[in-house]
């Protein structure tokens, strides 16, 4: 019978790497839990664990009517959820158009596409604040402090970087698919529908989770373009408990992040068997 190996070195080195990187990456989640279960309503010397055990800033979020923190919640999963729909859907038809058709300005627009990527998002806010303003006026469901129009906002922005990706994954389905259902008598939308979106679900997937997640957590937009509370989102929603200098519930803010995080751990556990195969085959053919 032969005797077990001892591990290697460099194996102990990469699980202690592992440890290190765990450890490192739990711990601030640690500390917002043990805050959100204390009533010190501190975060000066919290501990992994509260001090004193209670659900009381959890009741405070359901019961208190000056606190709309489900409501704030629910704006948010509305509006990423409406945006990863509208940019999932409209990248999809751009990326299989600059996939299989070859026509003039394609390499130019894919160029321009790449171009925009470049210059970071926070440039044009004054443009896109003013863009709504204009917009308001002419159809006020669309205008500034309105969800409207800060998906329409949201769902420009992530057009480029998604294009690109997706069009790599598109590259790596055969053009024969395509082929065989012209020749029996399929259209390019019947082709598109019936035959590549199936085949494509993981990228679908991936660039419908990771829209919902960017603007789900963003903060200086919604800043921006949203002016009454009950539109807030939940990522402007939570700075109103941490805003003042003698009136900060850290407590309340702390519970009110870990509820904000549930709707994207639901999505990643449903989701995640797409992810790892939409990430690597998009990227290996451009």
């Amino acid at each position: 019978m032969s005797e077990r190996r001892a591990p290697r070195p460099m194996q102990l080195a990469r699980l202690l790497v592992a440890i290190l990187g765990g450890a490192y990456a739990i711990f601030p989640a640690l500390i917002v839990l043990s805050a959100a279960l204390d009533t010190n309503n501190s975060l000066v010397g919290q501990g992994l664990l509260p001090r004193r055990l209670t659900l009381d800033n959890f009741e405070r979020l359901i019961n208190d009517p000056q606190m709309p923190v489900l409501l704030w919640l629910w704006n948010s999963v509305k509006i990423a959820g409406i945006t990863a729909l509208i940019v999932v859907t409209l990248t999809a038809l751009a990326a299989y158009a600059f996939s299989r058709f070859r026509y003039r300005g394609r390499r130019a627009s894919l160029l321009a596409i790449l171009i925009i990527q470049v210059f970071p998002n926070i440039l044009a806010v004054v443009a896109l604040f003013l863009l709504l303003q204009q917009f308001g006026r002419l159809f006020p469901w669309l205008g500034l402090d309105t969800h409207a129009g800060l998906i329409l906002i949201y769902s420009g922005g992530a057009m480029g970087v998604n294009t690109w990706l997706m069009k790599g994954y598109f590259d790596s389905i055969p053009r024969e698919l395509d082929e065989s259902a012209r020749v029996d008598g399929a259209s390019h939308l019947t082709t598109f529908a019936l035959i590549i979106l199936p085949l494509v679900r993981p990228i679908l997937v991936v660039i419908g989770l990771f829209t919902f997640i960017g603007t789900y957590s963003d903060f200086l937009l919604a800043r921006v373009m949203l002016i009454s509370a009950e539109n807030y989102t939940l990522a402007l929603g939570l700075t109103l408990f941490i805003r003042g200098q003698y009136t900060t519930e850290w407590g309340v803010f702390t519970a009110a992040a870990l509820v904000g995080t549930l709707p994207i751990l639901t999505m990643f556990f449903i989701l995640q068997r797409y992810l790892t195969s939409g990430l690597t085959l998009g990227a290996t053919k451009g």
